[in-house]
């Protein structure tokens, strides 16, 4: 559990170091246009779908750090489909699957262990979107 917050703790502090950077915005090509990390964020948000979403967070990685907020955006995108379905015993088994992801990288140096486990943490969000939908009669949209 220790190394749990440590790692929530180090991607807090890198979230907000990046966020209040008094550097300008760095930009990136994605879906060939030129956008800052938050415009990014903000085109996820907007997807209509969790796979939709996914889809711009495979254009748009980084393969760094600043995958952990794409990630996150879409872990929020994803959840929407099937967390409010979830019994308490399915909740445990996702909240397992996220810290297997989490655990998965911990003891890997670099950012782009950060970006592999948001990667994880979003397909795991996606699977449990795409098995909700399928359950509920509805293709993954």
């Amino acid at each position: 559990m220790l190394s749990r917050s440590c790692l929530a703790v180090v991607l807090a502090v890198l979230v907000l170091v990046l966020s209040v950077a008094g550097t300008p915005a760095r930009a990136m090509v994605c879906m060939e246009t030129s956008m800052t990390l938050d415009e990014v964020v903000d085109t996820i948000n907007k997807q209509k779908s969790c796979e939709s979403a996914m889809k711009v967070f495979q254009d748009c990685q980084l393969t760094a750090s600043g995958d952990v907020q794409l990630g996150a955006a879409v872990e929020k995108k994803c959840e929407a489909d099937f967390i409010p379905g979830l019994n308490a015993a399915q909740k445990q088994a996702y909240q397992r699957e996220m810290r297997v992801c989490d655990q998965k990288y911990r003891n890997k140096s670099g950012t782009m262990y950060l970006s592999f486990a948001a990667f994880c943490r979003a397909e795991v969000a996606q699977r449990y979107s795409q098995r909700a939908l399928k359950a509920a009669g509805q293709k993954a949209r």
